[in-house]
């Protein structure tokens, strides 16, 4: 099969078919996700009564409640009560909410994830944080190589601009450091506060649909150079559709991030489903004949189309749906929330071959494929 985007330079083992074979037994675990989200709930019923109330004038309010009603997210998980979400005191006191938040939460949801993966702060090796929802410099990986005695020669990766992608991205370069270093470990960190990026003053149709769909999250994994129960990642790639990077976009002014999405956006997966495939017909694989998928929801349209052009079956992707139902979009932690998913529904069988995917600006597709494994070594 072609491959959409040449030499896979980000794979290890690139188009040596061979030489990955040999390398297969030695490729990292990716462990049980830790998944958090606020205690400030809406519904998507309040999210259609405050668009009512707040917009009764706007032209295309009917379009926007139709297009909120067929996100199909039923509640979405807040930092602040709704109240305070809906005031901008400026992006000073944003991003300074933001930084509180991320390290009253996070700290909480690492730990769950060292121990799902019987792991310590000591044994991680990368710290792999990805965020679009806040800035802070240096990251929060420093405070919390502080905070939660990581060892000071603890490498730092923080990944803040692709957006939703991030997630995918982020397993994908676990993958890499582990794949170069076979002992080693790397965790990864995907916060999202995207009620944060609230801009009452923006009212296009897409701004109103997104103030329906993003929700808030906290997501945390080890990848383990060796050992460890979960997915055995075996190989990755990535696919940017070209002239497409103004689709998904923030434009930054005084106001903080305001966020803008290209209608065209739910229409890309019949050019990424191709990438899909090439990556697995690449490892001997066919994408429409895997046994679990975890792909990154940013909305229904993506998870129906998928579904046709891979020619999967919808319950192929129950894992993302019910994200996507429960927790709106969580940006960059979607991945591995449906990941988490796929772990609370039981362990699939040993050597279960699967597809993990995150879509975002760029339009960019992070994409992994890899084999369940049940303890120990493959």
């Amino acid at each position: 099969m072609s491959h959409p985007y040449g030499c896979c330079t980000l794979c290890p083992g690139g188009n040596r078919p061979s030489g990955r074979r040999k390398q297969a037994r030695l490729m990292a675990t990716l462990c049980r996700p830790s998944v958090s989200v606020p205690e400030h709930v809406i519904t998507m019923e309040e999210t259609l009564e405050l668009a009512r109330s707040r917009h009764a004038d706007h032209p295309q309010l009917p379009l926007a409640l139709r297009l909120i009603e067929n996100t199909g997210v039923q509640t979405r998980h807040i930092v602040q009560p709704i109240a305070e979400t809906l005031k901008h005191p400026g992006f000073e006191e944003r991003n300074k909410l933001y930084e509180q938040e991320a390290k009253a939460r996070v700290p909480a949801v690492i730990q769950r994830a060292l121990d799902d993966a019987e792991l310590l702060t000591r044994d991680i090796d990368v710290i792999i944080y990805v965020s679009c929802t806040g800035f802070m410099m240096p990251s929060l990986t420093a405070w919390l190589i502080n905070t939660m005695e990581f060892d000071s020669t603890t490498r730092q990766l923080p990944i803040a601009q692709l957006g939703c992608a991030a997630g995918g991205a982020a397993i994908n370069r676990a993958h890499d450091f582990c794949t170069a270093y076979p002992d080693g470990n790397a965790l990864i960190v995907a916060c999202e506060f995207c009620s944060l990026c609230y801009q009452p003053t923006d009212l296009g149709v897409g701004s109103l649909l997104s103030n329906g769909l993003f929700g808030d999250g906290i997501a945390a994994a080890v990848v383990r150079g060796t050992g460890g129960t979960g997915v055995r990642l075996e190989r990755n790639g990535s696919y940017l559709i070209p002239r497409t990077e103004e689709w998904i976009a923030y434009d930054v002014r005084e106001t903080g991030f305001h966020f803008l999405l290209d209608k065209r956006v739910p229409t890309t997966m019949e050019p990424l489903a191709p990438a899909l495939q090439a990556l697995a017909g690449m490892h001997g694989w066919d994408a429409s004949d895997l046994d679990f998928y975890v792909i990154h929801a940013g909305g229904p349209r993506i998870l129906d189309d998928l579904s046709k052009f891979l020619n999967v079956e919808p319950h192929a992707f129950r894992f993302s749906r019910a994200t996507l139902t429960e927790y709106g979009n969580i940006a960059s932690a979607v991945v591995l929330d449906a990941l988490r998913r796929l772990f609370d529904e039981g362990d699939p069988e040993d050597r279960a071959r699967g597809l993990l995917a995150g879509f975002g600006p760029g339009i960019t597709a992070e994409m992994s494929l890899g084999c369940w494994q049940t303890g120990g070594e493959a």
